[in-house]
């Protein structure tokens, strides 16, 4: 029996079940939650092709979502997107015991709240992960690159929950940064995020490559940054202004990528509008901040997302 803590991914796409190979690498009991591809885990695995290796491991449990647990988890580990419709309080109150660590490796802004009232005893770890990883197929994954975890207690603070959880993926073989204010490292992701995804499924679903690489396209890209460096300012999070230099040499150096709303889009499936842009421009409402360019990606996407729903797809 191992000593390390039992883990429970509820959500394991691409991202939760990179990151349950990570743990499941140092020693930690590895189970998993599963709305579809039950059967062909439970036939041969989670198949993960990595830049670390072959990733590829079996959980030591996997369930359906509808399953009866056979104990709580030490840490819950919650991946699933952030959607309209989605109560992911619900989703996960069948699997929590009264010592469960939450922890949510998730997209967006102001995510936490729910979760939080939901389980107020429950310490909550907040995640951001800086990674590109793919589903290929069902139970298989493609790691490209990256795979750090900016992580810290919600609403501020480290706790020793946040330590012992980083010090298991550092055993495992990936980054952690340890953060006093995860909220300001939210509106950090925001100025990558709030951007390029939008705006990969508004060009059908283009690559990062394409994306910059087209007359303009990087001229937009900084454009909308600077918006979102604006609202997160007068939300309290001041930014400096080279992270736009930074995020866009960064990106040209990974290998062309489609972001999950990207993925999400070619492949039909709803995507993180809210967490990831609408909220931000909530936010800029709210303290009367102008992001015309972001608020027109907003608009033309629920368009189409209307369109979508009365065309019953």
């Amino acid at each position: 029996m191992s000593d390390k803590p039992s883990i429970l991914i509820v959500g394991a796409g691409a991202i939760g079940s990179f990151y349950g190979a990570i743990l499941q690498r140092a020693g930690c009991p590895v189970s998993v939650v599963l709305r579809s591809e039950y059967d062909a885990v439970v036939k041969d695995g989670i198949r993960i092709e990595s830049e670390l290796g072959d990733l590829s491991y079996r959980p030591n449990h996997v369930y359906r979502d509808s399953d009866t647990p056979e104990s709580a988890p030490d840490y819950l580990i919650l991946c699933v997107k952030v959607l309209p419709g989605v109560d992911r309080a619900e989703l996960i109150r069948p699997w929590m015991g009264d010592n469960t660590r939450i922890v949510l490796i998730e997209n967006g802004l102001a995510i936490e709240r729910d979760i939080a009232n939901a389980f107020p005893r429950n310490p909550i770890v907040s995640c951001l992960a800086f990674i590109a990883v793919s589903r290929v197929g069902p139970g298989q994954v493609h790691h490209k690159a990256y795979g750090r975890l900016v992580m810290g207690r919600y609403p501020d603070g480290i706790d020793d929950n946040a330590r012992s959880l980083a010090d298991l993926f550092i055993e495992g073989g990936i980054k952690i940064d340890l953060t006093e204010q995860v909220v300001g490292e939210r509106w950090r992701k925001c100025l990558w995020n709030t951007p390029f995804n939008p705006l990969s499924v508004l060009a059908g679903g283009a690559d990062t490559a394409t994306i910059l690489d087209t007359e303009g396209g990087e001229d937009l890209i900084r454009t909308m940054t600077e918006e979102v460096l604006a609202v997160a300012e007068a939300d309290g999070y001041p930014m400096p202004h080279d992270l736009i230099d930074k995020n866009i040499a960064g990106t040209r150096k990974m290998p062309p990528y489609k972001n999950s709303m990207a993925l999400d889009h070619i492949n039909g499936r709803p995507i993180e509008l809210d967490a990831v842009l609408g909220n931000v421009v909530a936010i800029a409402d709210q303290h009367g901040v102008a992001v015309p360019h972001l608020k027109t990606m907003l608009v033309a996407l629920r368009m189409r997302e209307t369109l979508k729903a009365a065309e019953g797809q």
